[in-house]
């Protein structure tokens, strides 16, 4: 797959020179101010870590005020002139601009700045393009690459304005080359959807196996960095990569858990959501988005430590919306308010306050992923919201019953197994309850316990 900044990053023995880069901040300010969430500081932090996120050499950020939007280089004459002589003074090669570019825009403040421009969409996509290792994810990367660079075919290179004539199976009489591109990049597009098709097909198929199976899923899901995957190794016990970085994990991974009275169940730890995520990447990422729609459980992972965490909240909230998930009203979803031991004395004890003024149903967990602090705790609450959706009853079988027994491994989360003075088998089972029916069709002894 091709990359905005992909000539910038090559180098001898397979490592790659760090790439000189400056990030840029716009903000606007007057009365067409929009309202954000966020302050402009810490947007500036969040755009260096995503330059950062893919090794590039921040030597300069500054914070770029404008009063209105230009629309041949997004900035005002007089910011272009003081971020060349910038450029020029830091020896930089890229310029990170933490907006959205048009093609035009693009173009002209490469002119102007003497260096490589790649905005926010760019940058998210070329950090997902590095992160991602399964064939899903790489092949929905490469489709949200394609769907925004296909957007951008305009005439930036004098290659472009060339026609050519030839015959038909080489572009038509007179296509031009942009003409061309644009065809083959469609082309490629549909194929890719189609192998897309496929995965989820398959991926469906996972999903009705684990159905049969059948452990409930929990969902991690939060801001990218709010440590969800540190949490994840946490609870599981395994080791995906936990960095503190933007982006540090990006195909989704299952493992079992064991909850506090011995049922089991399936964490899934996905993607983490950032604002203004690319709408190319909010599609191409739906299937495996799934995993978080047809969960039994989502936990809401917050970095409760960052300044932005009530903002960083929102962006999520607004992502799980446009997956038909409504954090204020869905029983499934509980905050995880993460990172508590980075919080002294007297900012823990506020947190416990306000925790403590909540609904006893919608109160979130505090945790330390790091220390493990509160995950007992987590546990728990993730069985009592699972108990509330299913049915713990008593089977009794016969000694010899090895198929019956085998039957509530499959369909049921098997709690206890005791063995009567009678020498009947009495198992403590929780089923969903709408296997409930079928339990009782099965075996002629169920009791409530």
């Amino acid at each position: 797959m091709s990359s905005d900044i992909s000539g910038l990053n090559g180098g001898p023995n397979g490592k790659a020179p760090a790439t000189r880069a400056l990030v840029i901040t716009p903000v606007l300010t007057g009365r067409r101010a929009p309202e954000l969430a966020r302050s402009p500081a810490a947007r500036l932090d969040e755009a260096v870590g995503l330059a950062l996120a893919i090794d590039l050499e921040v030597v300069a950020s500054k914070l770029v005020t404008l009063s209105e939007i230009r629309p041949a280089t997004f900035l005002g004459k007089g910011k272009v002139e003081e971020l060349a002589e910038l450029a020029k003074a830091e020896h930089v090669e890229l310029v990170v601009v933490d907006t959205a570019l048009t093609p035009v825009q693009q173009r002209n403040l490469e002119k102007a700045l003497g260096a490589k421009i790649i905005d926010r969409t760019g940058l998210i996509l070329e950090i997902f393009g590095q992160r991602a290792r399964t064939k899903e994810g790489v092949l929905q990367v490469e489709h949200a690459h394609l769907t925004w660079q296909k957007s951008r075919l305009v005439r930036s290179w004098t290659h472009l304005e060339r026609q050519r004539g030839g015959f038909g199976f080489l572009g038509g009489p007179g296509e031009t080359q942009i003409e061309a591109d644009r065809r083959m990049i469609t082309d490629r597009i549909l194929k890719i959807e189609r192998e897309l098709e496929q995965v989820k097909r398959t991926r469906g198929l996972h999903r009705a196996g684990r159905k049969r199976v059948p452990y409930p899923i929990v969902a991690l899901v939060g801001y990218t960095n709010a440590g969800k995957s540190t949490l994840f190794n946490r609870l599981t016990k395994a080791e995906v990569t936990a960095a503190d970085m933007l982006f540090a994990t990006l195909d989704p991974t299952l493992r079992q858990i064991r909850l506090p009275h011995g049922a089991h169940a399936i964490l899934s730890d996905t993607v983490g959501f950032i604002s203004e995520l690319p709408t190319q990447l909010v599609a191409a990422f739906r299937a495996t988005l799934e995993e978080v729609i047809e969960a039994d459980i989502i936990l809401h992972v917050r970095d409760i430590a960052h300044e932005d965490s009530d903002a960083q909240g929102q962006d999520v909230a607004s992502v799980l919306r446009d997956l038909g998930i409504d954090p204020e009203t869905d029983d499934r979803v509980i905050e995880v308010w993460n990172k508590v031991d980075r919080l002294d004395e007297d900012a823990r004890a506020t947190l416990a306050a306000t925790v403590a003024r909540r609904d006893a149903d919608g109160r979130p967990a505090l945790v330390s992923a790091l220390t493990g602090e509160g995950t007992d705790a987590l546990l728990g609450s993730v069985e009592d919201r699972l108990s509330a959706r299913r049915e713990t009853l008593v089977v009794t079988i016969e000694p010899d019953d090895g198929a019956g027994e085998n039957w509530l491994h499959r369909h049921g989360d098997v709690m206890r197994r005791e063995i009567a003075d009678d020498g009947a088998v009495r198992v403590v089972v929780r089923v969903e309850s709408e296997r409930v029916d079928g339990l009782r069709r099965r075996f002629p002894s169920v009791s409530a316990v």
